[in-house]
């Protein structure tokens, strides 16, 4: 791994070190901003690495992502830590609709993944779309995913989890990674990171500048957050005066900021297919944590709002 200057953590009791910003390669899906050539994903993809920058996290479900990400940085698969999901739609099933959570397609997912990604292990895989704990009891998911992490294909099995099954995902106690969306603007996970991370597991935060939501930049495109009623963040940012807090950082500065001041965060993977983009989120990742007075007086704007 290229030496970095970007904080680090321990990545819950894996035993591997991440750099505290991750990159989030749904990015490179059409469908969460625009159309990605390969060469753009190529040089957007190495600078990340380049820069130090050590977790890339990525899905079946994001369109050509897991190709891309296998084309541009198969040569350097020594360097990073490699994250996928299972559970997606991978036309195993009959009549799939959504996520299907039977061990034929979680196997099915696993190894479609290894060939996109031009790799012969995962790192981590989650299951995507937080299942309910008895969706994954129904048909032996767990038990098909802890055979996979015995074969050597999967080295740590996670989950991508929300409420309001996430509670019970912890309790089942065989998680080794949690992906959970947290941000300024969408708190109802704060305590759960905590608890994950408190049972052992380590916690990969998604969504830390909720997709660009209080952009100065650019109008936001609500199908980029689907987790969150339109309009809803851009109104509490601005309802809880958060810009007097900036001191001269930009809203997405401060965004990435105010997650990395989670005391209980391993990692945060923020994607763009920006250069430009990467380099301002490397910055602000550099200097890490926001003041303690600060922070608690964003918390205290955006818990009044919250209460009134």
């Amino acid at each position: 791994m290229p030496h970095t200057d970007l904080p680090t953590h321990e990545l819950g009791s894996t035993g591997l070190h991440v750099t505290r910003l991750g990159y989030g390669a749904m990015s490179l899906d059409a469908r969460f901003g625009r159309t990605v050539s390969q060469a753009e994903a190529d040089d957007v993809l190495n600078l990340a690495l380049d820069s130090g920058i050590n977790f890339v996290d990525t899905s079946p479900d994001y369109g050509p992502s897991e190709e891309m990400v296998g084309r541009a940085l198969a040569y350097r698969r020594g360097q990073y830590i490699l994250a996928s999901k299972c559970g997606c739609p991978v036309d195993v099933e009959p009549d799939q609709q959504g996520h299907v959570f039977t061990p034929r397609n979680i196997t099915a997912a696993v190894e479609q993944s290894l060939r996109r990604l031009r790799t012969d292990y995962l790192d981590v895989v989650q299951f995507h779309g937080s299942p309910s704990r008895a969706a994954l009891e129904e048909h032996g998911a767990i038990e098909a995913l802890q055979e996979l992490r015995r074969s050597g294909k999967v080295r740590h099995i996670g989950i991508s989890g929300t409420l309001p099954n996430l509670p019970e995902q912890i309790d089942i106690g065989v998680f080794e990674v949690f992906q959970i969306p947290y941000s300024a603007l969408q708190r109802e996970h704060e305590a759960l990171i905590t608890r994950a991370r408190q049972s052992g597991a380590a916690t990969v935060i998604r969504g830390g500048v909720a997709r660009g939501a209080p952009s100065e930049e650019k109008a936001w495109d609500i199908r980029r957050l689907p987790e969150v009623p339109e309009g809803r963040l851009r109104t509490l940012w601005e309802a809880a005066a958060l810009d007097d807090l900036l001191d001269g950082a930009s809203r997405m500065e401060f965004m990435l900021r105010f997650t990395l001041s989670h005391p209980d965060l391993d990692t945060t993977i923020v994607g763009t297919a920006s250069p430009a983009h990467l380099r301002e989120n490397l910055d602000a990742a550099r200097k890490g944590a926001l003041p303690p007075d600060v922070l608690a007086e964003a918390k205290r704007r955006l818990d009044a709002v919250a209460a009134g």
